[in-house]
Parts: structure tokens; C-alpha cells; sequence
């Protein structure tokens, strides 16, 4: 019963206090969630769940370190405030992943992106073909902001009176990183004779050229080659 009793002070005093030092932390720590910001979190959960669950560490013990680190980090995030190379070395500085169109391979090997993430990121963002892009800009919290070419900027169609096509396809990757993806191609019910004969007509003599190639809605093929 004793047991059980100082468990549960131990909880509920790790619970309130780390309540009220996120408060006071700040909405920054979900609302711009950075590397910095993403570890703090972790560390202040994990002080706090030492102290419940470990005996031998005690309150007063736990109750000063939750404290002294929600300090430190008040006290980096007041630095950050008021020097700009503070703020690039604790949450980093944005990454241009497209620009003018064209995927810029080195910002996506610096940060860790393969073609996959890239495109689930330009899905959250309702955008389903690379080719739409005029600038796509990863943000130091991992979130992509796009800027889309102004052929694809949305308008509302009725209100101009434009006619519209029927989609014959959803974008769709074909090849990647200079290989085909035969799932797709198999979904689409195409060969890989056929995507060869496309690359030919467009001059393309291999797939190790490619960086990335993607189906368009309209049939089409838009081709980003490797540097």
C-alpha cells in the first residue's frame, strides 16, 4: 500500500509540474516543432518518467532537473530570439529542394529526402506532380512549403467559364533515382518496353539518366535528368 501510495505522488507531481512547465515553455513546442524544440520535449518526458518509476532518484532530485532544463531551454530560446546565427545553429535554416522547376539534388542528400518523401510531402500540400512546382522549400520544423508555377496556380474555373478535360491519369512515378518502378507500371497497365519507346522519343537512351520521371494527368511524361 505504501508502495503504491508513493508511486502515485510521484505521478501526480510529475504531472503538474511538467504541466506547468510547458505552459510556460510555450505553443512553440508544437506549433513550430524543430529539432531542438522536437528533443526538449523528449527529455522533459523522460526526466519526469525517471522520477515516477525510479526509486532511488529523488523528488527533490527530479523536481530540479525538469526545472533547470525547462530554464536552459527558456533561456536558449531567448537567445535564439535575438541572434539569427543562434536561431540557424538550435532549428536549422530552410532547405531549396526545387528551384525554378528543377529538384536540386544536393539539398535533398544533405537532408536525408529520397523521391518518396519528397512526393508524400507534396501530397500533404495537394500537390500530386513535381511538374507544378516552381519552388518547393523545406522548412526547419520538416514541413515543405511550395510555391506552384503559375500555369498551376488554381482558379475557379466556372466563374470563367472554362471548359475542362476529363484526367486521364493521377500522377504517377515511373522512374526513380534511374530505375522504373514496375508496381506503378503494372497499375497503369504499361510495360517497360512502353516507358523505353517514351524516353526514346523524348531523347532519353537510358533510365540512369533520369532522376525522376512521373506520369502527368494528361498523358504526358515530365522528366527531371540527374545533374
Amino acid at each position: 500500500m505504501e508502495s503504491i501510495l508513493t508511486t502515485s505522488l510521484r505521478t501526480l507531481i510529475g504531472f503538474f509540474l511538467l504541466l506547468i512547465l510547458t505552459r510556460i515553455l510555450g505553443k512553440k513546442q508544437i506549433s513550430q516543432l524543430t529539432f531542438f524544440t522536437y528533443i526538449t520535449g523528449i527529455a522533459l518526458g523522460s526526466i519526469a518518467g525517471d522520477m515516477v518509476v525510479h526509486r532511488d532518484i529523488k523528488i527533490i532530485d527530479g523536481v530540479t532537473g525538469l526545472t533547470l532544463w525547462a530554464v536552459l531551454t527558456l533561456i536558449m530560446e531567448y537567445v535564439s530570439l535575438k541572434s539569427a546565427k543562434a536561431r540557424v545553429l538550435l532549428d536549422g535554416e530552410p532547405s531549396i529542394i526545387i528551384k525554378k522547376g528543377k529538384i536540386v539534388e544536393k539539398a535533398m542528400s544533405a537532408n536525408k529526402l529520397n523521391m518518396d518523401d519528397l512526393t508524400m510531402l507534396l501530397r500533404l500540400k495537394d500537390v500530386f506532380s513535381v511538374a507544378e512546382v516552381d519552388y518547393a522549400i523545406l522548412e526547419p520544423n520538416g514541413q515543405l512549403s511550395v510555391l506552384k508555377k503559375e500555369e498551376h496556380v488554381p482558379t475557379i474555373r466556372k466563374d470563367f467559364n472554362i471548359q475542362t478535360t476529363p484526367r486521364l491519369y493521377l500522377p504517377t512515378e515511373l522512374v526513380v533515382d534511374g530505375k522504373a518502378i514496375p508496381r506503378n507500371l503494372a497499375e497503369l497497365n504499361k510495360s517497360e518496353a512502353w516507358l523505353i519507346d517514351q524516353l526514346q522519343i523524348k531523347g532519353i537512351d537510358s533510365m540512369d539518366e533520369i532522376l525522376y520521371a512521373e506520369l502527368q494527368s494528361d498523358g504526358t511524361i515530365h522528366i527531371d535528368k540527374k545533374e
